[in-house]
């Protein structure tokens, strides 16, 4: 089971292999390029929240973080604590229990941390989640895995899995992926129908 205590676990042993450290290149690039500092942005599974903290370096003014598990919550309530509660809005529980709505969510590692048996029920939170015109905007693996997490796909699978939901603006292999991942990572951009 993927659950709570399976995360806790994880962070409890410091077993983050995904954790690069820093944002990625693809959300960097994606970030580099929004205008409106005042959208609304989620960031689902958001582990140590890089990308909240290059988001809110940059400006950024309505940031909403969510993970199940404690330990990633309290380690960014204690790097970032100055934007809690402001422009920062942190969440201990679980994603497909949220009730918000959001401009922009930000995908990077929590699509593959769930076990497939979920991704219709992703692809429908997020529409769900999402305001009209809303986008769904990250990285998504473009390979297999044996066993997992991390679980992955296909860019096939992934354009029948969105498709009823979003409009598919990006579905592209990435050009500045860390080494690591070079040649196995999709940027998307998808638009809420």
């Amino acid at each position: 089971m993927l659950d709570k205590n399976y995360w806790d676990t994880r962070y409890n042993e410091k077993d983050t292999s995904w954790d690069i450290g820093y944002i990625s290149g693809p959300l960097k690039g994606y970030v580099d390029g929004l205008k409106d500092k005042n959208i609304s942005i989620l960031i689902p599974g958001c582990g140590n929240a890089y990308e909240a903290e290059y988001l809110l370096q940059q400006g950024f003014t309505n940031v909403t973080l969510i993970d199940i598990s404690p330990f990633p919550v309290e380690n960014v309530r204690t790097k970032l604590g100055q934007f809690v509660g402001k422009q920062l809005h942190l969440i201990c529980g679980d994603f497909f229990e949220l009730d918000k709505k959001f401009d922009l969510i930000l995908e990077q590692t929590f699509f593959c941390a769930l076990d497939p048996s979920l991704r219709e029920n992703y692809v429908n939170k997020m529409s769900d989640l999402l305001n009209e015109n809303g986008r769904l905007a990250g990285v998504l693996f473009n390979r297999a895995f044996e066993g997992g997490p991390p679980f992955g796909g296909t860019k096939e699978e992934y354009g029948k899995l969105f498709s009823g939901k979003f409009q598919i603006h990006k579905m592209e292999a990435c050009y500045n992926s860390i080494e690591r991942r070079a040649g196995t990572e999709l940027f998307i951009e998808l638009i809420k129908r």
